[in-house]
């Protein structure tokens, strides 16, 4: 009795000892939950591809209605617009026509589309990019009254198209790309005579706005090797910029924007500065952007009437946003805590803005399919910075 007893006194001391240990040693930490991976556009669907080509189809070729801005000393200099701009006279006005031949470029370049469409493509590109009709759109920007005619807007979006087929290796490309140099030429040159005097940055969200341009006019500088371009473009950028600090974004968008002054210039910078300098860039320019991965921090923007050609933009804005939320996600260090909001943020806004393409009406069909496939097909992304 009395070992039985000494036994059940030991057994319910180990026990007691072991209920110690497991209240006062420290608990081994579960492993962490690894995040989801961030997800960036890649590739367009094909149905998504030839939708958007077909409302490039629809117009490129389609001289009315249109809008022709652009200064005259008398009323026979008018003319119409196939007259005017014998390549780019389609699409509503002119830097529209030059994104909508950019869109069929893009799409053919990433053999994006059906055959049916692919042929009607190349078919109208082969159409209108000709020496004769380059000829006529020189003729236009060689007149005395030219003065800032599609400056900057309607010159990147040129830049981005010769840099589409500079990057293109086939015998379409190099044919149109040597028919387009000479207005390539022109409108490189003028740039280089335009931003010396630059003295402020534009600071819109519509066509006139300096960042937009300068981050297509970079790019192209970079496929082009023009290296003093280059250094123009990236030494402008850090003049106007660097020093920039708290961004107004919950003052955006206005009421006509199709791009975020605040984004697109923080997508600008992430081309210019090299990635140790960019993140502490964007704390200071951008404070607010939140780390717990949200995305209702910054609401897509909403169109009340897309027949409306101004109140539309607002569609726009929200694939231009997209595609910069996307880029300065990219240009963070993988462990900044960051870029899960500006991601899903961005996802909010590529819905947003590749819903609203469609061809109900044509202040919207002539136009938002570029800025589409330019999201969706991830031509903003350059990784180059510094220099």
């Amino acid at each position: 009795m009395i070992r039985q007893t000494l036994l059940l006194t030991a057994a319910a001391l180990l026990l007691g000892c072991a209920a110690d240990a497991e209240q006062t040693a420290p608990l081994t930490p579960a492993p962490a939950a690894q995040p989801a991976p961030l997800a960036f556009p890649t590739t367009i669907e094909p149905e998504l591809a030839d939708r958007f080509s077909r409302l490039a189809l629809n117009c490129v070729q389609q001289e009315f209605p249109n809008k022709i801005s652009r200064t005259t000393n008398d009323a026979e200099s008018i003319g119409a617009p196939r007259e005017l701009f014998p390549v780019f006279y389609g699409c509503f006005d002119w830097h529209s026509a030059v994104h909508g031949h950019w869109l069929l470029v893009r799409l053919l370049r990433l053999d994006a589309l059906s055959p049916d469409a692919r042929a009607e493509a190349l078919a109208k590109l082969d159409e209108n990019i000709t020496a004769e009709n380059v000829a006529g759109e020189l003729a236009n920007f060689r007149r005395a009254e030219r003065g800032s005619w599609e400056r900057p807007y309607g010159w990147a979006w040129l830049l981005q198209l010769t840099a589409e087929l500079r990057e293109w290796d086939s015998p379409e490309a190099r044919e149109w790309l040597a028919q387009l140099e000479p207005l390539e030429a022109d409108i490189v040159a003028a740039t280089k005579e335009w931003l010396p005097k630059l003295a402020y940055p534009i600071r819109l969200g519509t066509h006139n706005q300096s960042a937009f341009a300068m981050t297509l006019m970079l790019d192209w500088a970079e496929v082009a090797g023009d290296e003093q371009f280059s250094a123009l473009i990236k030494s402008g950028a850090r003049d106007y910029h660097a020093d920039d600090v708290d961004c107004p974004l919950s003052y955006e968008p206005s009421g006509e924007d199709f791009l975020s002054p605040c984004l697109m210039e923080a997508d600008l910078m992430r081309r210019v500065l090299a990635p140790e300098d960019y993140s502490g860039w964007l704390t200071a320019f951008l404070p607010n952007i939140p780390t717990d991965g949200s995305a209702d921090w910054l609401a897509p923007a909403i169109v009340l009437d897309a027949s409306d050609g101004k109140l539309v933009h607002l569609d726009g804005v929200n694939s231009s946003r997209a595609w910069n939320l996307y880029n300065i996600a990219r240009a963070l260090p993988e462990d900044d805590r960051r870029r899960a909001a500006l991601v899903a943020a961005a996802k909010a806004h590529a819905d947003a803005g590749v819903a609203a393409v469609s061809d109900e009406h044509y202040s919207g069909s002539h136009w938002l399919a570029s800025f589409a496939t330019y999201l969706m097909t991830d031509r903003g992304w350059n990784k180059s910075a510094g220099g």
